[in-house]
């Protein structure tokens, strides 16, 4: 399992290991290159006050799973600033200036936005060392934000589900943890393919309405910066009370580990679709399997964001990037659900073989693996 390949590093990477201090500006971050055999790494950087290098190497991994299971030239890798990203912008600005910098000779990793940072923070990267991808409009690129590719690949997996789990996603019943950039969009696709939201959460609580809430008023509310739990709409319920809401659809777009084996069985959906990176345990998803809750892994699931950014990279389009996105998504929840059903295996299972197939065929073809580099960097 994944679980155990990370514990020791293992035959697929990670190829670096880089933690950066830059006192006079206190910056701490770091970054990991997990695996580069199928081209340059692409990964995002997050900023969050209690990153560690654990789970930046476990995103990692994650992201080269999910590039060489999309069929991107890139490999995997992920990066983490250690701060509260709601700090005045202008400091803000200087972290990420500063973590910029100190990564301009890793030439073998493509930053993207991840959690806390936006195309804003892209700018600023590729106006420091000329390499980013979810870049604003204005700058030729394709906002992964704005576009809400992540979110669209989501619900285009929800809807590939159909077939494997029984729900159709006219009237199904939809809760998203985690309201942010790629829940919010996930919810608005969802909604377009006729989904209900009976409940969403963000950082400080949630709402729900077994009715359905308002889904136009709700991102409207939430734009102007309000808590999703003080919205009229709905019913103020806590992060643990999300988990066991009566759905169809459970959708996980925050941080890892919110599913857990101390929680699993409260689940009452009958498939969950991860927006998120690593969103359950392993403990989790064999407790769900279990009880019959059909799972789309992550780097399966949540593909879009960096497909779009791939597309950007090599000069697409907006449409390019949608049109692929569903396209991937699409074929390889196909291709997983179809496998796990056969074989009587987990869908993670399933999803895992076909990514490592694919990697190891990509390592066949030069030396590009090489597990170099632990240290500090000090810029």
């Amino acid at each position: 399992m994944l679980s155990e390949w990370l514990r020791l590093g293992d035959e697929f990477g990670p190829e670096k290991v880089v933690l950066i201090e830059e006192p006079s500006v206190s910056l701490r971050a770091m970054v990991v290159v997990d695996n580069t055999a199928a081209g340059r790494a692409i990964g995002g950087v997050r900023m969050a006050p209690d990153l560690t290098v654990k789970e930046i190497a476990r995103l990692a991994r994650a992201m080269t799973l999910k590039n060489v299971a999309a069929g991107l030239p890139h490999g995997g890798a992920k990066s983490g600033i250690i701060a509260d990203p709601g700090m005045a912008s202008d400091e803000k600005e200087v972290l990420i200036r500063a973590f910029a910098r100190a990564i301009e000779t890793m030439v073998d990793y493509i930053p993207g936005p991840d959690m806390g940072l936006d195309e804003t923070s892209m700018a600023c990267i590729a106006d420091e060392i000329g390499r980013a991808v979810g870049l604003p409009a204005v700058m030729g690129g394709l906002p992964l934000d704005t576009l809400g590719a992540t979110g669209f690949g989501v619900a285009v997996a929800a809807e590939e589900c159909e077939p494997y789990c029984g729900v159709s996603l006219q009237g199904a019943r939809v809760v998203v943890q985690g309201f942010g950039a790629v829940g919010t969009h996930a919810a608005r696709f969802l909604a377009e393919r006729g989904a209900v939201m009976v409940g969403v959460s963000d950082s400080r609580g949630g709402t729900a309405n077994p009715d359905g809430l308002d889904l136009e008023k709700l991102l409207e509310w939430k734009a102007s910066r309000n808590p999703v739990g003080e919205f009229a709409g709905g019913s103020a319920i806590g992060h643990a009370e999300l988990i066991g809401l009566e759905c169809d659809v459970w959708i996980p777009a925050a941080r890892p580990d919110v599913l857990t084996e101390a929680n699993a069985h409260e689940v009452k959906a009958k498939v969950i679709v991860c927006g998120a990176n690593i969103p359950a345990t392993a403990a989790a998803e064999r407790i769900l399997a279990e009880r019959g809750i059909v799972l789309v892994p992550d780097f399966i699931a949540n593909a879009g964001g960096v497909i779009c950014a791939a597309v950007e990279l090599a000069g697409g389009t907006a449409a390019q990037a949608f049109a692929t996105i569903e396209d991937r998504v699409r074929t390889n929840v196909r291709a997983v659900l179809e496998s796990s059903r056969r074989a009587q295996m987990p869908p993670r299972a399933a999803a895992e073989e076909l990514a490592i197939g694919r990697l190891r065929e990509a390592m066949s073809y030069g030396r590009r693996y090489r597990r170099s580099t632990a240290g500090v960097l000090r810029p």
